[in-house]
């Protein structure tokens, strides 16, 4: 029974690095790396790209007072410090394993700060539900907001939208459905494991807490402004890149919107940070947009990585730190 888990989870584990993989290697096989160099030193501007870097950490800053606030009302009390260094660790620990950082962040507040490993789950489901809620939110107003930006490209280009979609390539097809089927695949997956806990009646117990723990939070305003806090973060982040390249500088707000929604929305299928439909899904709005093709894979290739490096750091910093820390006594 052991071997057949460890061996699914290491299946689950290749699956995604080679659809990640498989996807990047697709999308590259003909391009001239030699030109990122060139890039990287002589044309972009590094200073959006530094400016930007800021809003990734506030991003996982809030998340991690977002959490702290939801434990409090079910008896978890997680030291300030533990619950931003566990979300750093979780993001970083994704980059290896996908999803595997949610059970590392609440083993992280469990060996630290006695926090209860499944009521800490709970938590994190809600946190889930409350991101999808404002994830589907700002995906129904953007598209409110560039339906007509839409239009006024297929009425001026004169394309219809199926003639759009048959300028996709086999391959494209492809990946799209591979992407879709792994999706649906990961919420399948993480459906089984919850249903692991369902089986005992007390752990049950403690996840239901955890995930009705933010009827009970203290101070709603803050709870929302953290959620805001957490997104508009997000966006920032991804927002100021645009200004690194000069093929990028002069698009809209609207299609920050558009590439951003479509990106969250990719980063579900469980590969690596996202990597490969990330790039595939933020490319393809790009050129929607006017961008050229090969000045789409440098920004989603430059801005990825650089992004990603991003999380490995705080994610060591995050350890280092924990590492240097004190387990604390329940509810000290």
């Amino acid at each position: 029974m052991e071997f057949k888990k460890t061996a699914r989870d290491f299946l689950n584990i290749a699956f995604s690095l080679i659809l990640g993989g498989a996807i990047l290697y697709w999308m590259y096989r003909n391009f001239d790396f030699s030109q990122i160099k060139e890039v990287m030193l002589h044309d972009m501007d590094w200073t959006w790209m530094l400016l930007s870097l800021p809003f990734g950490v506030t991003a996982q800053v809030f998340r991690a007072l977002r959490w702290r606030q939801t434990l409090a009302p079910i008896g978890e009390h997680a030291r300030r410090s533990t619950s931003i260094y566990a979300i750093f660790i979780s993001y970083a620990s994704s980059l290896i394993i996908p999803r595997v950082g949610e059970f590392a962040r609440c083993g992280v507040l469990k060996r630290y700060d006695q926090v209860s490993f499944t009521k800490a789950i709970g938590t994190v489901v809600t946190e889930r539900a409350v991101d999808m809620l404002v994830m589907l939110t700002v995906t129904f107003v953007t598209l409110l907001l560039q339906i007509s930006v839409f239009n006024d490209f297929f009425i001026t280009t004169g394309t219809r939208f199926d003639v759009f979609l048959g300028q996709f390539t086999t391959a494209g097809y492809i990946v799209t459905f591979i992407c879709l089927i792994a999706a649906v695949a990961l919420v399948y997956s993480l459906l089984r494991k919850m249903s692991i806990y369902n089986k005992v009646k007390d752990t049950f117990g403690n996840l239901w807490q955890g995930v009705a723990s933010v009827r009970n939070v203290s101070n709603i305003p803050l709870y929302v402004f953290y959620t805001l806090g957490i997104w508009a973060s997000y966006f920032i982040h991804y927002y100021l890149t645009f200004f690194c390249f000069d093929a990028t500088a002069g698009l809209s707000m609207g299609c920050a919107l558009v590439s951003f929604v479509v990106g969250s929305i990719a980063v579900i299928v469980p590969t690596p940070n996202g990597a490969g439909p990330w790039h595939f899904s933020v490319k393809t709005m790009l050129i929607l947009y006017g961008v050229q093709s090969d000045h789409a894979l440098f920004f989603v290739l430059i801005v990825h990585t650089v992004q990603t490096f991003l999380v490995l750091l705080l994610g060591i910093y995050g350890w280092a730190a924990l590492s240097l820390s004190r387990p604390q006594l329940k509810n000290s």
